[in-house]
């Protein structure tokens, strides 16, 4: 009889001194965790060479802007177009820069009138952007990632 007083005494004690052994993390030590990320913008936007010398960011991705803008309109103002009346309209060119640097010409959002008066300016820019040279790729938490954006073109043309 004394023995079975005896271990239930000690089985009731090993049940109520769990508390002492913690089996949860301690929350002094446990280190917080930036899970929350930001899919629509960047550490660090996609750069050509010649814009590595910035270190500001801003000045940076104005530095690609310019760039891929003036690439592209260069080799839009070799071609000469004949049209029937003049144009001055917007079209707009969606790249996307891949984790790697390629460039691809996703689509090409143009009035019909553009397409009906100028129907090589798809293939001219799929040429103008093959022509682009190597782009650095936009960096996301120190990772190389495929971005995309969007180039504003303004076509104007005379008779």
């Amino acid at each position: 009889m004394f023995l079975r007083v005896f271990s239930f005494l000690i089985m009731t004690i090993c049940i109520t001194s769990c508390d002492q052994f913690s089996f949860s993390k301690n929350s002094k030590n446990q280190q917080v965790l930036d899970t929350f990320v930001n899919f629509s913008s960047v550490d660090t936007s996609p750069s050509f060479k010649i814009c590595d010398s910035f270190i500001n960011k801003e000045e940076q991705s104005n530095c690609f802007r310019n760039t891929i803008h003036s690439k592209i309109g260069a080799e839009l103002q070799k071609h000469e177009f004949t049209i029937k009346d003049a144009i001055s309209e917007i079209i707009y060119v969606d790249l996307l820069i891949s984790s790697k640097g390629k460039i691809i010409l996703e689509a090409i959002q143009a009035s019909e009138n553009i397409k009906i008066q100028l129907p090589k300016l798809d293939s001219i820019l799929k040429v103008s952007v093959a022509g682009i040279p190597h782009i650095y790729p936009a960096i996301k938490r120190g990772i190389p990632v495929t971005t995309k954006y969007r180039l504003p073109i303004l076509i104007q043309v005379k008779e």
